[in-house]
């Protein structure tokens, strides 16, 4: 029933409004306040683990918090990120990672690259699992890209992205999330795939929004160890808690700033 709601906005053309969550308080919460999509996000290993990256969340992990959003939004179409080394090598070990999601209440997994990781998705699709293909900066490639870096700047660059978007399009993946990518590119690639897209720092022009929960409050700050004020918080952030008297609010304030089309704005966007 979820997927169907979701077949239903972008068949209106409405915005599709998803958050990062990782509990049953804030999930209630945020269903109540008009979210559509929950994303349960290996982001985990940073925001509530106090690590640089995502490379140490486990499966276990994914399945606990999983079952704790789920708890809280039983009516809310909910995402899952599938960890680091749950998915890259073998296909019937993704397909059984994915099944332990899916048991846990998701209701599609998320995966990120291209490339063989596209065959890999197929496969998923082709057992009965929804996906998002996750593509651009892709956090669990961190190390490869050297650090959080802006994917898709050169033409080259710009050229595999899209391929892999058609690519993932055509093999059937539920949404193509794309992260920390020029705004004329995933404009592009929202023209280019019948395939809803879904930005992280990606522009107005895709078919929705992500945001994690705790930046749009803005208490993030950084990693564990690290001194707050050595934080700086990502371009594509926004505090919508600031203008609010309220958490339920600030997120209230998001989903209608990403229905109303206001949020990104340019000064959110690369």
């Amino acid at each position: 029933m979820s997927l169907e709601k979701l077949q239903s906005l972008i068949a209106r053309d409405e915005k599709i409004a998803m958050l990062t969550c990782y509990d049953s308080t804030f999930a209630k919460l945020s269903v109540a306040a008009g979210i559509d999509v929950l994303l349960v996000g290996d982001s985990l290993g940073m925001v509530l683990q106090g690590s640089e990256n995502t490379l140490n969340v486990t499966m276990q992990d994914m399945e606990y918090h999983t079952r704790s959003v789920v708890a809280g939004a039983k009516d809310c179409c909910i995402m899952t990120d599938m960890p680091v080394g749950s998915y890259e090598h073998e296909k019937e070990t993704a397909l059984a990672n994915a099944k332990r999601l899916i048991a846990a209440g998701a209701d599609i997994v998320k995966i990120e690259g291209g490339g063989e990781i596209v065959n890999t998705a197929e496969y998923l699709i082709k057992q009965g699992v929804p996906v998002c293909a996750h593509l651009g900066f892709t956090p669990q490639s961190v190390n490869k890209f050297g650090g959080y870096r802006i994917q898709g700047k050169t033409d080259e660059g710009a050229q595999s992205i899209l391929q892999d978007a058609i690519a993932m399009s055509k093999v059937g993946v539920t949404f193509v999330l794309l992260e920390m990518v020029p705004a004329a590119l995933a404009k592009t690639i929202t023209a280019s795939i019948s395939t809803p897209t879904i930005g992280i720092g990606a522009g107005i022009d895709c078919t929705g929004q992500v945001l994690v929960l705790q930046d749009l409050l803005g208490i993030y700050t950084g990693v564990a160890n690290k001194a707050p004020e050595d934080f700086k918080s990502p371009r594509f952030t926004k505090n919508f808690l600031q203008d609010e008297r309220s958490i339920q609010g600030a997120v209230k304030a998001y989903v209608q700033a990403v229905k109303n089309k206001t949020f990104p704005s340019a000064e959110h966007s690369y």
